[in-house]
């Protein structure tokens, strides 16, 4: 949580919102009756950080901050300190969401991976730094908008590996066709990709989200791709080869039955 409201009153809310569930520094000194200065803030999975102390911080300490403390509030800080908090998150290679409605938010608005301004209440400078307006200013629209990209990235990833798995059955009989004189010809195999192939496909865009999609941990955005090795393998190596064969088959018992030719 990144707010310019004062450190208790910061902490006040973020324990109220759930925010902070987790003792402080300051709470383990007061339980245990001894002097801030004798409490280690490792011990601490929640921290309070004031806007003074975070100016006078290294690079270092900042990202010690967030690697050792799991809750953390950012208290009285400025639009500079919001902005290196965000790359702070994105050296540890995180994907960074900001939210925010005022023109002290905005540098860190642009900075971030996805930038949230507020639709009602946020100003126009804020809206032109987001990637995404919140139109009813409901935190609840996140999610309804994670699990629709979720869903998306999902259903295109059916439809490419169901575009892809066709293309080995497709070529294979053309080049038999170019080597055996089999009668698989181009026309055939056009008849075949436009009436089964295209329909099917498109189809899968309407998919409903799966029953776990919101409890998936998230993507790895430089391994998870729409289309990665695992993809690839999976479409021509696997079900391409399996349709292929199964193409085949049915191809020379349909001619060997029906055809005298064959026969």
């Amino acid at each position: 949580m990144v707010t310019g409201d004062h450190p208790i009153t910061a902490k006040a809310i973020a324990r109220s919102v759930g925010i902070i569930t987790k003792p402080t520094a300051e709470d383990l000194a007061k339980k245990r009756g001894l002097p801030i200065s004798e409490i280690d803030p490792r011990q601490a999975s929640a921290i309070v950080v004031n806007g003074g102390e975070l100016q006078e911080m290294k690079a270092e300490d900042l990202d010690a901050i967030i690697y050792h403390h799991n809750e953390i509030v950012f208290a009285r800080t400025s639009p500079q300190q919001k902005l290196l908090i965000v790359e702070a998150c994105q050296r540890r290679g995180e994907i960074v969401a900001v939210t925010g409605d005022g023109v002290n938010d905005s540098p860190a608005l642009k900075r971030a991976d996805i930038g949230v301004a507020m639709g009602i209440t946020g100003s126009d400078v804020s809206k032109q730094a987001a990637d995404m307006i919140l139109l009813d200013d409901n935190f609840a629209s996140i999610i309804v908008g994670i699990e629709e990209g979720r869903l998306i990235f999902d259903n295109l990833k059916k439809s490419i590996a169901y575009t892809l798995t066709s293309n080995l059955p497709e070529i294979t009989p053309f080049l038999f066709f170019m080597m055996f004189d089999i009668p698989l010809g181009t026309i055939a195999i056009l008849c075949i990709d436009i009436g089964t192939d295209m329909m099917p496909a498109i189809s899968l865009a309407y998919e409903k989200a799966e029953s776990d999609i919101m409890t998936r941990m998230p993507r790895d955005p430089f391994e998870d791709r729409l289309v990665n090795k695992k993809l690839i393998i999976m479409a021509y190596l696997q079900i391409g080869t399996i349709q292929t064969v199964a193409c085949f088959f049915t191809f020379f018992a349909i001619m060997a039955k029906h055809c005298t030719y064959w026969s």
